[in-house]
């Protein structure tokens, strides 16, 4: 199966725009839309090859980044912190397709050609690599046949590093970090095969763009001297959780993912064991040693005024009873402490007891831990089959998805030898819970067919646990195999369905259709939420390779064995850490408080909704009138008042290099600049380059440009011209567009009364409230402003009927899809007539203080219902304003 990727996700579009811009005023790249004899290009020739070329300054450049910065809502930079250049986007929204991308937006505009991905390791690696083989055809379709290489560093392969240098096409070298910040590391070394050169020094010299994946595993100064050595042009820091921000240009935080539903909703299906105070229960948290002592942090039950509660304690001395330690309670008689022992690693570490008890990090004691181990992963069967039900009755035969569930276990063996627990927990609880009489729709596979086990495996093909700390050539060769088989597991005429991995190598898998994630730890520390979510947040794709974004089925469920609310905190906690961001745990839902709209009784009998639907249910098709006269007209007024266009500078910087016994430093002596002048030949093609980016015929463009009385200015800087009169041109022809649309009834056609029966409205507790004058028994709001709208329809008496209109209610407009909030109808005190009308609803009246394109859709669809029959339109900040 072949995943299909959009090309028109404006979040993926504006975080590639915010790179692409910060180069604004570098010449066009000569090709497609330029002429150019002698003119300076992306690219020059270099002693050891081509070479990536710069020609704006550091104060154009931070000019750009802070208009950049503007457009995008950040802190403006008061300076430039370096050519580095931080990119934030939340995990599962794209982030390597948005990095792939830019890299063919350079080139194609700037002509950029040499390129580094730089990754922490082999895991992210080999993702980087799947990701350039499966977006082939997609860029392909995207920027034609650009002719260009990519390939993983091999440093038994050193001809490749030439070709990087020499060849003057497009090339992406992906490389570990570790592959070049030793000295001892072959690229560090004179090699014969390279004329006795370092494949360093092939690589300094084409000046490259470097990106970083994951730039807070590669903070050390060993790793920063590493990336400076590659003497880039600039660097692209990508990552979910910076550690250091450098110029950012773009956040997609996750508060921004999760609202704009860019990532599937979280849901935590907890198991704990209900404390059996009778038996003695002790759970080692943790044991650290200092200089003096060794401490173990025990979690046990202690009498206390209320009862038995359960506690953490420190203990430190041998010789401690934990008898006296809980107030006395008879289970612990016996439980004095031996020894604590600190080892190199958690697994060495451990606390004895004289009675022969020892337990490690991790280890408990009347704590069930098989049983809620077994339980979790007969809940997470349980999960995998209620959304494959649920997909099964939600689309289409030829438009599902498969559904995959996925088990981290810190123990391999548990799973993979044949008596392994955790293998024969899963097979009893599949073969029991497929016989369900409510599953068998599903025609469920027998149970040898839908489990597998990916794990390193030693010398003699043996498969063993993954080192938690480094990682291994096994592991590597897991990961491998795991990004192998991403595509044939996606098939829905796979029957593997169910994925068991060991807990380090999490950050290997990346599938979208994983649904349900369960962590099966018996001994190790504690795991990061947003390391366990991860794997699962990207949205799933159907049985064609399409992203599905439908929020009935776009729900990841963490099956836990801890409490909804201790998850909800740390997960918060963590986001907050990592984004500096607040992250309400409202935004994470409790399964049990899920809710649902349903349809009242006899609701397509109600005579209130029959009257407005016979109103409403038209469809229309729009058209689009406006005088070319007063387009060429405004158009040229908005190009005439443009900003002053800048020329571009060569800036040459010469520098002295002091070296001192604390290393090399650089001092700058001389700094010159010119201006660079244009001549004929080598100007772009402006009628071209405009009329792609608008669609306007040339001679409207050229009539555009002489009224303007600015087409002298692109003789100064050609670039920054062609892009300001792009941007002047499309905001007119947008404005023009939305007051010249007229809607017309299309005779015949109308939306169907079906699609609120079609319509899934799911939520929660926190934002879903009971209504009675609706069709639907709930209402499902957004914000606190359609709250408070929905609790007053409801209770005024002027109300008589409302509806919040589905999402598959959609009108067409130029620039997209419109769904309104309400359909309403109103009978004012004292009047027989009733009103009906549709409603948005929006905190304020204030246009300015809205997005640009949600007051042009508004106005759509204000055109849209003035085309209908007895039918008022209204833009509301609450229901007293329908009065």
């Amino acid at each position: 199966m072949e995943i299909k990727f959009e090309s028109d996700q404006q979040y993926q579009l504006d975080a590639i725009n915010a790179v692409v811009n910060v180069f604004e005023g570098q010449t066009i790249k000569s090709g497609q839309y330029e002429l150019n004899l002698d003119g300076i290009t992306g690219s020059i020739i270099s002693e050891l090859g081509y070479a990536n070329y710069l020609e704006l300054d550091e104060e154009t450049l931070l000019a750009n980044v802070q208009k950049v910065q503007k457009k995008n809502g950040i802190e403006i930079s008061k300076k430039l912190d370096g050519l580095n250049f931080s990119i934030e986007m939340e995990t599962g929204t794209g982030k390597t397709y948005v990095y792939l991308r830019t890299i063919f937006e350079l080139n194609v505009k700037y002509g950029f050609t040499k390129f580094i991905i730089v990754v922490p390791s082999v895991a992210i690696r080999e993702g980087v690599l799947k990701n350039l083989e499966i977006t082939k055809e997609h860029f392909k379709t995207l920027y034609g046949n650009i002719p260009y290489d990519y390939w993983v560093y091999d440093s038994n392969k050193l001809s490749s590093i030439r070709q990087f240098a020499t060849s003057n096409q497009l090339q992406i070298m992906i490389i570990n970090i570790d592959s070049f910040n030793k000295e001892s590391n072959v690229m560090n070394q004179e090699r014969d095969e390279l004329s006795g050169r370092k494949p360093i020094e092939f690589i300094q010299s084409t000046n490259p763009i470097v990106i970083i994946d994951e730039p807070q595993n590669m903070e050390s100064d060993k790793a920063k001297e590493a990336i400076q050595s590659l003497n880039p042009l600039c660097t692209l820091r990508y990552s979910a959780t910076h550690r250091n921000v450098y110029n950012l240009l773009y956040s997609l935080n996750p508060v921004a993912a999760y609202d704009l539903n860019l990532v599937k909703r979280i849901e935590v299906d907890s198991i704990l064991d209900d404390p059996n105070y009778s038996d003695p229960y002790i759970l080692v948290k943790s044991i650290k040693a200092t200089k003096t002592k060794v401490t173990a942090k025990l979690e046990i039950d202690i009498n206390t005024n209320n009862g038995p509660e359960r506690k953490t304690v420190s203990v430190h001395k041998n010789g401690t009873d934990l008898y006296e330690v809980s107030g006395y309670r008879e289970a612990y008689k016996g439980y004095i402490v031996d020894y604590i022992y600190a080892g190199y690693s958690e697994e060495e570490s451990f606390i004895a007891f004289t009675n022969g008890t020892r337990l490690q990090i991790g280890q408990a004691i009347g704590n069930y831990k098989d049983e809620i181990m077994q339980y979790q992963i007969y809940k997470t069967i349980e999960n995998h089959f209620e959304q494959e039900l649920r997909i099964k009755r939600h689309f289409p035969e030829g438009k599902r998805l498969k559904v995959l569930s996925l088990f981290f276990i810190d123990k391999v063996a548990n799973y993979a030898e044949e008596d392994g627990k955790i293998r024969r927990w899963f097979v009893e609880a599949y073969n029991k819970l497929s016989k369900e009489p409510m599953y068998q729709e599903l025609n469920l596979p027998p149970v040898d067919k839908v489990h597998k086990g990916y794990f390193a495996k030693d010398s003699k093909g043996k498969e063993k646990d993954s080192s938690e700390s480094r990682t291994t050539k096994a592991d590597d060769e897991a990961y491998e195999l795991i990004m192998r088989d991403k595509e044939r597991l996606l098939s829905l005429q796979e029957p593997l369905r169910f994925i068991f991995s060991h807990s380090a190598l999490r950050e290997g898998w990346d599938n979208p259709n994983v649904f349900q994630i369960c962590t099966l730890n018996e001994t190790k520390s504690e795991i990061k939420k947003r390391q366990e979510i991860g794997r699962g947040l990207r949205l799933p794709v159907d049985e064609n390779g399409y992203r599905v974004r439908d929020p009935y089925i776009n729900r990841l469920v963490v099956i836990a064995n801890e409490n909804y609310d201790d998850f909800a905190r740390k997960l918060q906690k963590e986001i907050e850490e990592d984004c500096n961001v607040t992250f309400d745990t409202n935004r994470i839902g409790k399964k049990s408080d899920r809710k649902s709209a349903n349809l009242v009784p006899d609701w397509n009998q109600n005579p209130e909704f029959l009257e407005l639907w016979e109103r409403i249910k038209h469809r229309t098709r729009y058209s689009v009138e406006f005088d070319t006269k007063k387009l060429i007209k405004e158009a040229s007024l908005a190009v005439k008042e443009m900003p002053v266009i800048e020329a571009p500078r060569l800036v040459n910087k010469k520098a002295t290099l002091d070296i001192t016994s604390e290393g090399v430093t650089s001092r700058v002596s001389v700094i010159k600049d010119k201006k660079i002048e244009y001549d004929k030949s080598s100007l772009p093609d402006l009628l071209g380059y405009i009329q792609k980016e608008t669609e306007l015929t040339r001679g409207t463009i050229a009539e555009i440009l002489i009224q303007s009385g600015r087409l002298g200015d692109v003789w100064i800087n050609p670039q920054k011209f062609l892009d300001q009169v792009v941007k002047a041109i499309k905001k007119t022809l947008r404005n023009i567009m939305v007051k010249g649309i007229q809607y017309h009834k299309i005779n015949g056609s109308e939306y169907e009364m079906r699609l609120f029966e079609d319509s899934k409205i799911e939520g929660y507790i926190n934002n879903m409230i009971e209504v009675k004058k609706s069709i639907y028994d709930m209402v499902k709001y957004d914000s606190d402003v359609e709250k408070k709208f929905a609790q007053d329809l409801d209770s005024l008496e002027g109300i008589k009927f409302f509806v919040k209109l589905p999402e598959k209610f959609k009108i067409k407009t130029p620039l997209g899809n419109y769904t309104p909030d309400w359909a309403i109808v109103q009978q004012k005190d004292g009047e027989e007539a009733k009103i009906y009308l549709v409603a948005e609803t929006k905190s304020t009246h204030e246009e300015d203080e809205r997005r640009e394109i949600e007051n042009q859709k508004i106005k759509c669809g204000e055109a849209h219902f003035k085309a209908l029959e007895n039918i008022e339109f209204k833009t509301v900040t609450d229901a007293s304003e329908l009065f």
